[in-house]
């Protein structure tokens, strides 16, 4: 049998190509590449090389359209036993090829040439093509012979024109050789024979019959040479003729390749065309063909040569002809018979290209996988042959079959279907490996696909390939350890190892082997390290940039489910980074990684190698480490891993497709489960960019960066020593405060962080900080109490309680003018690690107030308002201090917040309490005069007992009653736009939370224990409690006030008497009058009533018993007060009886609104609103 047969290879002349003396392999292949541009030479372009010496017998000759075929044979081949039976087997010409640089001496080549030729008695025409030839070469060669053609020096394109010429010539030479054959053998005939006649040579009767089929056989042969010549309708004529002289001397096997060779003329004939019709009319005729062939068998099965390889060549011919997917049908049924007619064909080389045939064809339906089957039956025939050559042969076969099952080398993917299949092998296998299959024929499967593997093993062993060896032990071993015993996964080991020896050191393969390497995670970078995206269109850029390690993104950000877009992860040049990544050994020995380090396709990353160690059935998280070296993208899509003597690159996705595979059940198990290791979400690989070198600060607390440990409330400075240690200098420096207990920071020394900008690489600066430990909680106060009990020092920050200082920092803006990119910046977060103690305890708190009426006189008592204490200020009496004129009642009043404090510590604590009194600034004070603070004596608290501490309070009433303190929406007239709304205490209370802070910030509790712990109480919940229940009362004025004045002038009696110019005495009318003033922004209607009261409490005006007369309106009074204004009524006194008097007016308000009504704490419309005075003294003096 031959290679690569088909229907219209009867029409091809064979040439034998020779190299002729030293010819280089490469230029010998360009050569032969040169010639096969011409393996079909035009009839009509050989007319001008032709010479007809005779009449020819091509009397149909298609000088138009028709053509000579060749097919060059490289290296020749031998002489074939069946060149009678088909004249196409011959070998009708020689070329041989010459380089003359090469091979120098013409004659030695001429004689080496006809040397050649004598092993080709059947060749017509033979010449020797000489390239390259010299000048003398060229003077030489005319006289060497006419076989000799020289190619002078010249362009590609000369040397096609000049060898094209040589074809043509060749053609023609053929042509007219061919004529000169036909003429002889129908005038002489010709005695044609095969081996199948040979058998017969002694038999009588098998001569006499071979005679009478001699004109038959001719008659074909002839047709064969007409085909040959570019004839065919000439050809198929003789074919007949051929055809029913064999059918008469039942010559089947010569009747059959008359009729294969009719068949090759009628496509000759119908060149370019195919109809249904001629494809029907071939497929029927080759089925006689193979029938004929068939019968040529049978007709004596004592015959050792078989007709057998014949009629399988027929099979392929036809096969190969139908080949296409719409008739791929009745092409695998020819294949299938070709197969089992196989196992009859005595010469293994036939059954070797039958098989390679068959795997070719199944490959051009796109049947891979029966092609790969065949396509092992050619590597077992390979192997059975003891020859390195076979061997190299065999593997060569078998990488072919490694796509078909799956098992294919990386080295043989392209890149374009790597990065096109990322994730589709295993995520998109219900296409390709569907579900349902896969677990049905999961083992025979695999166990094809070992076996596959084990016969490249073997192959690449027995061929010397170390390479392929290593490569496919270590597919072997990768992909099916979980089919393999121990002891096979030790042979896999060993085979590695071996073939590992004999290649050279650094060897790299592209199919990995142990350990299954996948990527951790990326960690974060620590908090000094923090990298802040830049905001280039503001100063404080680091705003609206959440840090998260080196990633920029913003953790709060809405996530569109549908976006695939991956994280940014930013690297620095010449800072150390880190990736986590997972080994895991899955096998049954010990495993030694000689190194391991990141796979960057990138020439800006140095990595830094490992060794790892990973015994049997284990896995282990390693860090690799590297180094990024200039500016620009990183890509790590895996590790270089140095074991078994070969360097290999693992891949992540690899890994990642493999563990989706195993989740889905599409692949054997997953390596890192086996080993124990817990289940992993996947990691995507993030854009990583590289940037330009940033500053990095250091920093650390002076004296140690232990707890700092706080009683409540203490205050304390630090200091933090902050330092450059990086490459570039700090250029911006911010400074801000994150996480719980920020009030705890009191003050931040901003400005000697700024003033050592730039700070430059190796400076240092230190930076003050106040800190005020916080009051702890209810559960804190257990928790410390617990810790302390046993011997702990203060409460664990594991809760993050403490507050951080950040510091926003950036170096040099880029060199480049584009403004747009910036550099990113960085955040230093500065943990103060603040452990709080338990201090003073807070028992409770009460509000004590008391109240001393004023004396009535022709002045009212100055009042003293909330923001001025002139008077107060200049007087020397301490009872002042404590007590007041309040400017709303005119009496004398005096108010203390009790606190009742426990120490529970186990030191002494001394208190002490300040109260702020504020200054007008009406004469010009000095921002440092505007307020003056009182001290009062020390209170002491041994530890483990209470105390009771005194704290001072003025008066703060508000000046005016608005309606805002009450609801926020009400009109700039006062009114409420008609909505009857109700007001709570709740939202009383948040509308005077500015003037409870104004009292709270101007009352300081200070504390002091031994010489260097001090700080401050909190008296603000404390506070708050004591004024819980009468905030409003406390707080917010009357709408009315009421006063007393006495309106005469001096008294002479008084003068006489020597007493005070504003003294009241008995048996004299005394004028007063009575003011009452409006302290809302509305006018009110009131009724007014007068009333004198005696010591004893009794009314001295009404009644029968009354000691007090007088002139004027006591009762009823309707008077109209406008807003912010006094209005007055007078009236007479007549005094009976000296000795103490009380005067005290009231009102009943008319029409009351809304605001009145919530200060009098009442809702309905009806009840009336009800205002009483102050008392006012009046002693009364009795005259003699």
């Amino acid at each position: 049998m031959e290679p690569d047969v088909s229907i219209e290879t009867s029409c091809m002349i064979r040439i034998a190509v020779l190299p002729i003396g030293t010819v280089p392999p490469t230029l010998l292949r360009d050569y032969h590449s040169m010639l096969l541009r011409h393996h079909r030479i035009p009839l009509s372009a050989i007319s001008s090389f032709y010479t007809e010496h005779q009449k020819s017998p091509f009397t149909q000759q298609p000088w138009d359209t028709g053509s000579l075929r060749f097919k060059f044979v490289l290296g020749g081949a031998p002489p074939s036993p069946w060149e009678d039976f088909q004249s196409n087997r011959k070998i009708l010409a020689v070329i041989g090829i010459c380089h003359c640089p090469s091979s120098p001496d013409l004659d030695s080549v001429i004689e080496q040439f006809n040397f050649a030729c004598k092993g080709y008695s059947s060749a017509l025409v033979k010449r020797c093509f000489a390239f390259s030839p010299s000048d003398s070469h060229l003077e030489n060669g005319a006289k060497k012979g006419e076989n000799l053609l020289l190619f002078p020096p010249a362009d590609l394109q000369m040397q096609e024109f000049h060898l094209q010429t040589m074809m043509q010539d060749i053609a023609a030479s053929l042509l007219m050789e061919f004529e000169k054959w036909v003429l002889k053998a129908e005038s002489a005939g010709t005695l044609l024979k095969t081996p199948l006649d040979s058998q017969a040579s002694l038999n009588s009767e098998e001569v006499i019959k071979a005679k009478k089929r001699r004109l038959a056989r001719a008659q074909k042969t002839i047709g064969d040479y007409c085909l040959l010549a570019g004839s065919p309708v000439d050809a198929n004529a003789h074919y007949s003729t051929a055809l029913e002289l064999a059918r008469l001397t039942s010559d089947f096997f010569w009747y059959a390749g008359a009729l294969e060779g009719s068949v090759c003329a009628l496509l000759v004939d119908r060149i370019g065309q195919k109809d249904p019709v001629l494809e029907e009319e071939v497929r029927y005729r080759y089925n006689s063909v193979i029938l004929h062939y068939r019968k040529s068998f049978i007709h004596d099965n004592a015959q050792r040569v078989s007709p057998l390889s014949f009629e399988l060549e027929a099979t392929l011919k036809l096969a190969r002809y139908l080949c296409r997917r719409e008739l791929a049908k009745d092409v695998v049924e020819l294949l299938t018979s070709a197969a089992d007619g196989a196992k009859s064909l005595i010469d293994a080389s036939d059954r070797l290209i039958l098989y390679v045939e068959i795997a070719r064809l199944f490959g051009t339906l796109g049947y891979q996988r029966k092609a790969a089957f065949f396509s092992r039956q050619v590597a077992q025939l390979y192997l059975q042959q003891e020859k390195r050559s076979a061997a190299i042969c065999a593997l060569q076969v078998l990488a072919m079959t490694t796509k078909a099952y799956r098992v294919q080398s990386r080295a043989s993917i392209s890149k374009h279907s790597l990065s096109g299949e990322t994730g589709s092998s295993y995520a998109d296998g219900g296409k390709r490996h569907h579900q349902s299959v896969v677990s049905l024929f999961e083992s025979q499967w695999s166990t094809l696909q070992m076996v596959v593997l084990r016969e490249i093993l073997l192959s690449a062993v027995r061929a010397g390939d170390p390479l392929a060896a290593w490569s496919a032990a270590a597919r072997l071993l990768r992909s099916y350890y979980p089919l393999i015993t121990p002891a096979g996964q030790n042979g896999l080991a060993s085979a590695l190892t071996n073939s590992a020896e004999r290649l050279p050191s650094g060897t790299r393969c592209a199919d990995p082997a142990l350990p299954f390497v996948r990527l951790y995670s990326f960690p974060m970078l620590p908090s000094q390290m923090d990298i802040i995206k830049r905001n280039p269109g503001r100063d404080d850029w680091w705003v609206g940039s959440a840090p998260s390690g080196p990633f920029i993104y913003t953790p709060y950000s809405k996530v569109d489910p549908n976006d695939s877009s991956k994280q940014e992860l930013i690297w620095i040049v010449g800072e150390p980074v880190q990736v986590l990544v997972e080994l895991a050994n899955p096998c049954g020995f010990d495993l030694r990684v000689d190194s391991i380090y990141l796979s960057t396709h990138s020439e800006n990353f140095d990595a830094f190698p490992v060794i790892v160690d990973l015994p049997p059935n284990s896995s282990k998280v390693i860090t690799l480490s590297g180094i990024p070296t200039s500016v620009g993208v990183v890509t790590i899509p895996g590790c270089t891993v140095h074991c078994f003597g070969v360097v290999t690159e693992h891949l992540f996705r690899d890994v990642d497709n493999l563990l989706l595979g195993a989740a889905q059940g599409l692949v054997l198990s997953d390596p890192f489960r086996c080993c124990g290791s817990a289940k992993l979400k996947n990691v995507s690989i993030p854009d990583i960019s590289v940037v330009p070198p940033l500053p990095l600060l250091l920093s650390h607390v002076v004296g140690g960066d232990g707890a700092i440990i706080l009683y409540e409330g203490e205050i304390r400075d630090v200091w933090i020593s902050v330092s450059n240690a990086g490459t570039v200098p700090v250029e911006q420096a911010h400074i801000s405060l994150s996480g719980k207990n920020q009030d705890s920071v009191i003050s931040i020394a901003y400005e000697a962080l700024k003033s050592a900008l730039p700070l430059k690489p190796g400076a240092e600066v230190t930076v003050p900080v106040t800190l005020k430990a916080w009051q702890l909680g209810l559960v804190d106060h257990e928790t410390a109490s617990t810790k302390s009990a046993s011997g702990s020092t203060g409460r664990h920050l594991k809760d993050g309680s403490s507050p951080s200082l950040l510091i926003h920092y950036s170096g040099p803006l880029m060199s480049s003018g584009d403004q747009s990119v910036l550099p990113p910046g960085r955040r230093l977060v500065v943990p103060l690690q603040i452990n709080v103690l338990q201090g003073l305890s807070f028992v409770k708190a009460r509000l004590l107030s008391m109240e001393i009426p004023a004396n009535v006189g022709e002045n009212l008592s100055t009042p003293v308002s909330v923001d001025s204490t002139e008077g107060i200020i200049g007087s020397e009496n301490k009872m002042e201090k404590l007590m007041k004129i309040d400017p709303f009642r005119g009496s004398w009043g005096l108010r203390f917040l009790e606190l009742e404090l426990f120490n529970p510590t186990d030191v002494v604590f001394e208190i002490s309490v300040s109260v702020r009194l504020e200054n007008s600034n009406k004469d010009g004070l000095s921002s440092d005069q505007d307020a003056t603070e009182y001290g009062y004596p020390k209170t002491r608290i041994d530890r483990d007992y209470s105390a009771r501490v005194l704290i001072p309070l003025e008066h703060f009433k508000l000046p005016i009653l608005d309606g805002s303190f009450f609801v926020k929406d009400l009109k700039s007239d006062g009114s409420t736009g008609g909505r009857n709304s109700s007001f709570s205490e709740k939202n009383t209370k948040a509308e005077l939370d500015a003037s409870i802070k104004n009292l709270i910030s101007r009352i300081k509790v200070r504390w002091q224990s031994g010489r260097n712990s001090s700080g401050e109480l909190n008296i603000k919940d404390a506070i708050q409690a004591a004024l819980q229940t009468s905030v409003m009362d406390v707080l917010l004025p009357d709408p009315l006030t009421f006063g007393f004045r006495l309106v005469r002038k001096d008294s002479e009696k008084a003068k006489k008497l020597g007493l005070p110019k504003d003294s009241v005495l008995a048996h004299d009318m005394t004028p007063m009058e009575t003011i009452v003033r409006n302290n809302t922004m509305e006018v009110i209607k009131i009724s007014l009533s007068v009333t004198c009261r005696d010591v004893a409490g009794e009314n001295c005006i009404e009644g029968s018993k009354g000691t007090v007369l007088w002139s004027g309106v006591l009762d009823e009074i309707a008077m109209e007060v406008l807003p912010l204004q006094e209005s007055r009524h007078c009236f007479s006194l007549y005094f009976l009886v000296p000795g103490e008097y009380t005067l005290v007016a009231a009102a009943v308000i008319d029409d009351a609104n809304n605001i009145l009504r919530a200060r009098a704490k009442t809702d309905s419309p009806d009840e009336p609103i009800f205002c009483r005075g102050p008392p006012f003294h009046v002693r009364v003096t009795g005259t003699v």
